[in-house]
């Protein structure tokens, strides 16, 4: 049979014929792997094809991250320095001008610093994800792929940036003389809750600067806005108890809290039903992004 008989509708994914198989096997070659587009094929292996592409996946993680730092002075010093400006700055304002507690005997630099760890990665992602459609415009509109692997890939960058921070934090705490406790077995978790919870706006606002393209313009304030509501330079008990649970509901604080509770040897306290009420916001944010990604990728090539 010609393997030209069957004709592609919608979408794809390399399959060994059975008759080929047989053939190829009798002669103790490997089968042959045909591309087959089939009606329905998308919809029904969509999950099984994120595996499927993982080398995709891999390869446009590796070119994010080398077109970052290969040969470059800035990307390096960039990651190195934003943070310590950062932390300085806010060091200053709330800590010495407006006079906010710490928590404990944290030293108040790295309360800031363990705060915005986990900021810096939601932040990143964010930023990086939501472009990451436009910017690969060319491969979205000639490839059948998974689009949810793009601005997945995206993200990878961040989690080096936050590598790099990490190390720094720990450089920090050694110079105060003050070191995690037993909790911090559990900031992997913690660093898994960041890249969901940015994942899901970020996949909702990726679909809309498809669309529109001047949420270019608005993402930044977004960001800029969430650094200054968020807890990256206070620590979240200072918020009258009549407003923290409310306050929760950015579900960048119960990831904040959670990132200090690991790292400050207990100092700092997980405000429970705030932490819980930020979980579900998201578990929810995160259901809405991929439901809203998914049903608008299929317009992406004629939108691009």
């Amino acid at each position: 049979m010609n393997s030209f008989d069957r004709l592609p509708t919608d979408g794809a994914r390399a399959v060994p014929i059975a008759e080929d198989a047989r053939s190829t096997a009798s002669a103790g070659a490997q089968p042959e792997r045909l591309l087959i587009l089939e009606a329905g094929r998308t919809e029904r292996n969509y999950w099984r094809d994120l595996w499927y592409y993982r080398e995709l996946f891999a390869m446009l993680a590796w070119r994010d991250v080398s077109v970052r730092y290969k040969q470059t002075v800035i990307g390096i010093v960039w990651a190195i320095v934003r943070p310590l400006l950062t932390m300085v700055v806010f060091t200053i304002v709330f800590g010495n001008l407006a006079k906010l507690p710490s928590d404990g005997a944290v030293p108040y630099p790295v309360l800031v610093f363990a705060g915005m760890l986990p900021w810096f990665l939601f932040s990143s992602i964010l930023s990086d994800a939501s472009n990451s459609i436009v910017s690969n415009a060319n491969l979205i509109s000639k490839v059948y792929f998974p689009r949810l692997i793009v601005p997945s890939a995206a993200g990878v960058v961040a989690l080096v940036d936050f590598a790099i921070n990490i190390v720094i934090l720990f450089a920090i705490m050694a110079w105060y003389g003050f070191m995690p406790n037993w909790q911090i077995v559990f900031l992997p978790l913690f660093v898994v809750l960041a890249v969901l919870a940015s994942l899901g706006p970020a996949l909702f606002i990726t679909a809309l600067n498809v669309k529109y393209r001047d949420f270019r313009f608005i993402i930044p304030f977004i960001v800029q806005f969430g650094l200054y509501v968020s807890p990256v330079g206070f620590s979240s008990a200072v918020v009258p108890d009549a407003w923290r649970f409310w306050y929760s509901l950015n579900p960048v604080v119960g990831v904040i809290d959670g990132f200090r509770w690991c790292l400050l040897g207990g100092e700092s306290q997980l405000y429970m039903p705030g932490f819980l009420a930020s979980l579900a916001v998201v578990a929810v944010m995160l259901w809405l992004g991929i439901r809203h990604f998914r049903k608008t990728e299929k317009t992406f090539a004629d939108l691009i």
